[in-house]
């Protein structure tokens, strides 16, 4: 496996889902005309709004989105990883998955978001994403993706749980994936110093796709989407505005920081 570049895109996506699936569209293709090999979009890439209408449009929702990723990764040859849609789950509830798909259009992995954000903010905001979105049941996968290694998938809030992460890197990880729909809020002191926890705990690389700016009412997201080295070094930062984190990929550079830093090796489970 030689190195390749990673995207991390980012979006502004809003309630209308074929704004946001021609502005991801347009992300994709720049990532691909870059040379990029793995692209991923950010959680809610196509759809940003009331709980409500996301239930509403949900069962058609996740169909589009499917086909979608198949149809994005074929045109493109990219193996696109989409962060996170609206899938039922039954009455009043979605899953919130992720999806990995080949530049052959073939779906790789999916993984249904573990950790659900309830929480209240000290700016007035409150989110209870479990009173519309049921929990998966099942620990994310690693894939191993000829020529770009083993990726393992994760989602938004799951990134304040570093025993998910420990998981991943129990099953060799190279890459781990974080798209997000991060608040203002919380991102401007905790997005960029956990992804960067993950990344060096772990000795792997970070590639972290995120929403940003003004999607309804008062929903804002942080922006930043990270491509991030397992030494903890910043790669790519796409800002505050709509694009892209392209950077590379390197095992070489991965095993030379696992050689100089071999943590993994060193724990002791036993005690734990």
């Amino acid at each position: 496996m030689g190195s390749f570049l990673a995207a991390a895109v980012q979006l502004t996506s809003t309630s209308n889902p074929d704004a946001n699936f021609a502005a991801a569209e347009e992300q994709i293709e720049l990532a691909a005309r870059r040379g990029a090999e793995l692209v991923g979009l950010p959680e809610n890439f196509a759809f940003m709004g009331e709980d409500a209408q996301r239930l509403e449009l949900a069962p058609g929702l996740a169909e589009q989105c499917s086909r979608f990723l198949v149809t994005m990764a074929r045109r493109y040859q990219v193996t696109l990883l989409g962060g996170g849609f609206p899938v039922p789950a039954g009455p009043g509830q979605t899953y919130n998955r992720a999806e990995l798909v080949s530049h052959e259009g073939q779906v790789l992995a999916q993984y249904d978001k573990i950790h659900l954000f309830d929480v209240d903010l000290p700016d007035g905001n409150t989110y209870r994403e479990s009173a519309t979105v049921k929990p998966g049941d099942v620990l994310p996968p690693v894939v191993d993706v000829p020529g770009l290694g083993r990726i393992g998938l994760s989602i938004c809030y799951d990134v304040r749980f570093p025993e998910l992460y420990r998981h991943l890197a129990a099953q060799g990880v190279d890459v781990l994936m974080v798209p997000a729909a991060f608040t203002a809020f919380t991102g401007k002191d905790h997005w960029q110093v956990l992804l960067q926890a993950r990344a060096v705990e772990n000795t792997a690389y970070v590639v972290a796709p995120a929403q940003t700016g003004l999607h309804y009412g008062r929903r804002q997201s942080h922006g930043h989407a990270l491509v991030i080295d397992p030494w903890g070094t910043v790669l790519a930062d796409a800002g505050v505005a709509v694009g892209l984190a392209v950077a590379p990929v390197d095992p070489g550079h991965a095993d030379r920081v696992r050689a100089q830093m071999p943590s993994l090796k060193h724990r002791r489970p036993v005690l734990f």
